[in-house]
């Protein structure tokens, strides 16, 4: 437009006004080599970004994809409930991913108590009765015990018999007497009779050691009453005691018969029932291991959240961001394709305004177009025939 000037005419337009319609018929020539390939690069833009959209992200917000993947036989020969064991089974994808989706685990999603049987296959209850019959086949043979030998049976009858006490009888009533040979009171009754008798010069003596020997009567008594009645008693316990030693022993002796053969007829069964008593108590530890086992591999082992996130991540990653931008790129190609034609329309038009032409075939001021000597007269003029 700068070179562009309305009183000169075509033929003597400026070099700027040239230059701007060489370029708007360059741009038409370069519109015509190029566009084929802008039209190829739209179409196939279209046909990926397009179709993949509508195929992949429009079927998988609409869960049609799930169901086109479900058909039987999409896949020849692919049947995934054959796949996981599962005759008749109704395991698809769709289950798969709305299962994942509540953060189920594999086992529940795929139904694998289907295929494989828990209780079957952690079901201690088969082994137990070999186990048992193993059990009842061991014979327990054990080495002869023996608590007491026929020596040591006959020391303690030995000791026993040799332990009874001597006789205490004369000893007890000696005793019972006095604890003197004779009796102190006794004497000192003499005393008293033969100071009676005699002289007043023994008299007094006489009578002196009689009131002597009453309080040493009375001393001993006082002294030791207590300690013969103890010896009494411990004589008495000591014969009692020795009285019933050889019985307890001979008792004693019995008991340890009895309970050697006790021994010798039930120490087999015995150790046969703790045994098994242990290894019920070991099957116990077992059943409740595998128990809690079976509760975590089908509600905690394997739970398949992060796979269905990682699908959405995927499917939000592919839709909104590579297809998105993919399908405005070939958008905007195909608009700015769309309006080729007419910009080719409006170049070829605007060109002849600003190039240089050879010869000007416009005619605005033919005083100022013809020059004054040209020949009108040369111009040939139309004429009618009569």
């Amino acid at each position: 437009p700068l070179g562009l000037n309305e009183s000169v005419l075509p033929t003597q337009r400026s070099s700027l006004s040239n230059a701007g319609g060489n370029f708007f018929m360059a741009g038409v020539g370069f519109s015509f080599i190029f566009s084929w390939l802008l039209m190829l690069l739209v179409l196939i833009t279209f046909v990926l970004g397009g179709n993949i959209y509508m195929l992949v992200c429009e079927s998988w917000r609409s869960q049609q994809l799930f169901q086109l993947l479900d058909t039987p036989g999409l896949i020849p020969g692919f049947n995934l409930s054959e796949l996981l064991g599962q005759e008749g089974g109704s395991v698809n994808f769709s289950e798969i991913y709305r299962q994942c989706q509540r953060d189920a685990t594999l086992w529940q999603t795929l139904h694998l108590d289907q295929s494989v049987s828990l209780d079957e296959l952690l079901n201690i209850s088969q082994y137990t009765g070999e186990i048992s019959t193993a059990f009842e086949k061991m014979d327990i043979t054990l080495s002869p015990i023996s608590l007491l030998s026929q020596s040591q049976r006959d020391l303690l009858l030995n000791a026993s018999q040799a332990g009874q006490p001597p006789d205490f009888t004369p000893i007890l009533e000696q005793l019972d007497r006095n604890v003197t040979q004779g009796s102190l009171l006794d004497l000192a009754a003499e005393l008293e009779q033969l100071a009676d008798k005699a002289g007043m010069d023994v008299k007094e003596d006489l009578k002196a050691d009689a009131r002597k020997l009453r309080e040493l009567d009375k001393e001993m008594q006082m002294s030791f009453s207590g300690l013969l009645q103890s010896l009494k008693e411990n004589i008495h316990l000591v014969q009692s005691g020795a009285a019933q030693l050889e019985a307890q022993t001979k008792a004693a002796l019995d008991k340890a018969n009895e309970t050697q053969e006790f021994l010798e007829r039930e120490m087999a069964n015995i150790i046969k029932n703790e045994t098994w008593a242990f290894l019920e108590e070991l099957l116990d530890f077992f059943e409740t291991y595998i128990s809690w086992a079976k509760s975590r591999l089908t509600g905690d082992v394997a739970r398949c959240k992060p796979l269905a996130q990682t699908l959405d991540n995927v499917e939000a990653i592919t839709c909104d961001y590579i297809l998105d931008s993919l399908n405005a790129f070939w958008f905007s190609l195909g608009w700015c394709t769309f309006f080729l034609l007419p910009s080719i329309i409006l170049a070829v038009k605007l060109a002849k305004f600003y190039r240089r032409m050879d010869i000007a075939d416009v005619y605005r001021n033919e005083a100022l177009e013809m020059p004054p000597m040209y020949n009108f007269s040369k111009i040939p003029r139309p004429s009618s025939r009569h």
